[in-house]
Order: structure tokens, then sequence, then C-alpha cells
């Protein structure tokens, strides 16, 4: 047992050294990274679309990265926003790393891209680990999925620096309770901003946008308390040189805009 704890940190430990490059690659270049984890179905391709044509129209460089395990769908669908996409297929792997999101970056992105969105692997256990080099970590949840979402996964939401609900348009039909949810959200990450919104009518449109474009401008983030408490942790114990799993393989396509 104490073989395998020590191997997932020799893994997590790697991560986070690539993330802490990548991070301070891409800020030289001056792009901010926003990292967007959900479940499947959350509607988190539907509210980008929304929030990349957005950006295009307001003349904001950006670019978006989508990762699955197969098929290019998600990409197809944000490439209609105009903006430049890639898909990254990770072949049966669970989530994006950080050494695997620079390798697809490289020769790529466009160098003036102010803002790059990472739609991560639709699953809120496994991405919640892995730092991407991301400026911003938004966790969304949809009005279907149930207001104890946050308590069943709390490193995803405990990790958010900004939660986003999603498809408000049906929440009077399935009931969403809106203060419970609020409430689960603020147990497992206190002080975290809660937004609500609608891609299919346009409620809370631009406020990831806004958000994103804060951060990149220096503006404050939410620092989770689970975060610190992670960073306290690892400072407290003295991590030997490992052996580690094989990383995950992934391929990749440039899908063309419009």
């Amino acid at each position: 047992m104490c073989r395998v704890v020590d191997l997932k940190q020799a893994v997590l430990a790697k991560n986070d050294s690539a993330a802490h490059a990548l991070r301070a690659e891409l800020a030289a270049r001056g792009t901010t990274v926003v990292n967007l984890l959900s479940s499947p179905g959350s509607g988190k391709t539907a509210l980008l679309e929304r929030e990349l044509g957005l950006a295009r129209e307001r003349g904001v460089p950006v670019a978006a990265l989508t990762a699955d395990l197969a098929t290019e769908n998600d990409a197809l669908r944000l490439a209609r926003s105009g903006v430049p996409v890639k898909q990254v297929l990770t072949d049966g792997l669970c989530h994006l790393e950080a050494h695997m999101l620079g390798r697809h970056l490289d020769g790529w992105m466009p160098e003036d891209t102010r803002l790059l969105f990472v739609e991560n692997v639709g699953n809120l256990v496994c991405p919640a680990s892995y730092d991407l080099g991301e400026s911003l970590r938004v966790v969304l949840a949809s009005v279907t999925e149930g207001e104890d979402k946050p308590l069943k996964y709390p490193t995803a939401f405990g990790l958010a620096q900004l939660v986003v609900v999603t498809k408000t348009d049906i929440a009077q039909a399935v009931e969403f309770d809106e203060a419970a949810f609020r409430a689960h959200v603020q147990q497992v990450n206190p002080g975290v901003e809660v937004v609500l919104t609608s891609a299919r009518r346009g409620e809370g449109l631009g406020i990831l946008l806004e958000r994103a474009l804060a951060v990149g401008a220096g503006g404050a983030v939410h620092a989770p308390v689970m975060a610190r408490q992670q960073h306290t942790h690892a400072h407290t114990h003295h991590d030997d040189d490992h052996d580690h799993p094989a990383e995950g393989h992934s391929h990749s396509a440039a899908v063309p805009t419009r």
C-alpha cells in the first residue's frame, strides 16, 4: 500500500514540476490558461462555444484545446466559433497531464493567444488531481446533476477557483435547489464564487470570459483552502526518487476554423 502511495506522489510531483514550468512559459507569452472540469453531459462544450464566439467578437485572441477518450465531436462544435481549436484524444487516459498539454501546444497555438481554454476529459475524479499550469480552474455542474455534487466530489469542487452552474433554463423543471447547491459548494470551498449560466438563453454569458481576462490582467484569484492544505502537507514530507508508471499517450488533431 505504501508503495502505491509513493508511486502516486511521485507521478503527481513530476506533473506539478511540469505544470510550474508550463505556467511560467505561457505567462511569459502573455497567455492565460483556463482549465475546465465537469462531468460528461454538463453542457461544458455548449457554454464554451458561446464564450469563444463572444471572445472573437470582442477581438480577444483566444484558442481552445479539448480532450476526450474518443471522437472529435467537441472540437468540431467549438470550431464553429471561428477560433483555433485542437482535439486531443487520450486513448483511454481519463485526464490530461501538464506534459501532455505542453506537447500539444508546441507549434500549434498562435503566438498572440491571450486566453487558452482547456476542456478537460469529462470526469470529476482523475482530472481534479492534475495541475495543467492553469491560471484559473473552473468546475462546472448542470442543474440536472443534483445539489449534492460538491459533497460527492470534494476534491474537484474544493480546488476550484470558480464554480459555474449550467442549464439554468431547466432549473425549475428539474427542481434544482440553488440554495442547497451553494451551501454545499461553500462547505468544501469557502469563499469561491458561484455563477449561473444558460448557453441556450444566454444567461451569464461572458462572465467566464471576463473572469479569465481579469486573471490575465493580474487580478486576484480565489485561493481554495484545500489547495493551501495540500501545499502545506506536501512540504512536510520528503519525496524520495521512485520509478513511476508509464505515462499516458495521446494524439491530437487541429481542427480548421471557419
